[in-house]
């Protein structure tokens, strides 16, 4: 029986909520993280420098209804948006999807909020969804994002060289990470005792 296609929805934990992205978020979501050209370094748009630039980059999320399932991050003891994440690049057939599109205000850097949101998305994935392959990617300079990724449990698989162009021209060579069904048990584990440390 194929996987089910993911489709909004609101997943709740103890330090953040992960909610279905709508235009009113983008105000919040501006004060976290727009203007901040180290948090938009390595996304594949320009740093939006005002509201509407980043309601514009929202908007266009929220239209690419067949490619995206995006929500945004609710910090839960501000009850802020201190940023977004998304499903994507699914096939229920073939029972994979991947996280991918992410971006956290700096405030959320080294705290809860990317595990718990990851370890949200990864129960629904797997757990409600049925899916047996999840993906990451990002770029291979952006060792940050790397890094966080390995700590999830994903394995990295290789590199895709010259993959994608940058805003600014350049190229970026795109490193890929997965994790299986089979090994989403000891990486939930691992998830649910580094929560708990602290």
């Amino acid at each position: 029986m194929p996987a089910k296609t993911p489709s909004p929805i609101t997943l709740t934990g103890r330090h953040v909520r992960l909610e279905p992205l709508t235009l009113d978020h983008v105000p919040e979501l501006f004060a976290a993280g727009g203007d901040d050209d180290e948090v938009w370094r390595w996304l594949g748009v320009w740093t939006p420098r005002t509201e509407d630039e980043l309601r514009a980059v929202a908007a266009g999320l929220l239209a690419a209804t067949d490619s995206y399932v995006p929500f945004a991050v609710i910090d839960l003891a501000s009850g802020r948006a201190v940023g977004w994440t998304t499903l994507m690049d699914w096939d229920a057939r073939d029972e994979r999807l991947e996280i991918g599109w992410t971006w956290y205000g700096r405030s959320a850097w080294r705290t809860a909020v990317n595990t718990e949101s990851k370890l949200l998305l990864l129960t629904h994935a797997f757990e409600d969804l049925g899916i047996g392959r999840v993906q990451w990617k990002t770029d291979h300079l952006n060792l940050r994002s790397q890094n966080a990724i390995a700590r999830l449990g994903a394995q990295p698989e290789g590199v895709h060289r010259r993959h994608r162009v940058r805003p600014d021209g350049s190229w970026r060579d795109t490193v890929y990470f997965s994790m299986l069904a089979d090994e989403w048990p000891t990486a939930r584990a691992r998830l649910t005792a580094r929560l708990a440390e602290g």
